[in-house]
């Protein structure tokens, strides 16, 4: 396997546990302010399915293989994604910091958010943002950045960077 495919495939694998670490804290805490703010903590979760049900998946409460698994499913998929964009960031810097892990994962959320909530066709849309609270949005991403930055601190001193690959 040649370095750049090398590269790609340890980025894309790093990528997918970060996603997975991201996807973990986010979908917890937007249980539990799913739960405070609307006094359902599967609801947040069923929202994402909408792209498979449409609009009423955002409003079903209980638990359900087609909404609750599939709306699980779609949030860490979506996760693991922004995690790409993340580890690729995390390539390019010299060294892994805890500030440049920072900095790169509340970046990759920012843009999450906006891409998310504005620039992305409604039915597309996590849909949870119809069941939080404003707050709660913020912590939702919040914790889906530390999700992304404590995946990447794991492994700040073994990840290949960009400059390797000169």
């Amino acid at each position: 396997m040649g370095v750049t495919t090398q590269f790609i495939v340890n980025t894309a694998q790093r990528a997918i546990k970060d996603g997975l670490l991201a996807s973990a804290l986010s979908g917890g805490l937007m249980a539990a302010r799913g739960k405070a703010d609307t006094g359902s903590a599967v609801a947040p979760l069923n929202a994402p399915s909408q792209w498979v049900h449409g609009r009423e998946a955002v409003h079903r409460e209980d638990v359900t293989a087609s909404h609750t698994l599939v709306g699980a499913a779609i949030h860490t998929a979506s996760a693991m994604l922004w995690a790409g964009l993340y580890e690729t960031l995390q390539a390019r810097r010299e060294r892994r910091t805890v500030t440049g892990a920072l900095v790169d994962a509340a970046g990759v959320a920012a843009l999450a958010a906006v891409v998310d909530l504005k620039l992305t066709p409604e039915r597309f849309t996590p849909g949870f943002q119809h069941r939080l609270k404003t707050e709660s949005l913020w912590m939702v991403y919040g914790s889906f950045a530390l999700g992304l930055a404590l995946g990447g601190l794991q492994r700040r001193h073994e990840a290949p960077r960009v400059s390797d690959l000169d």
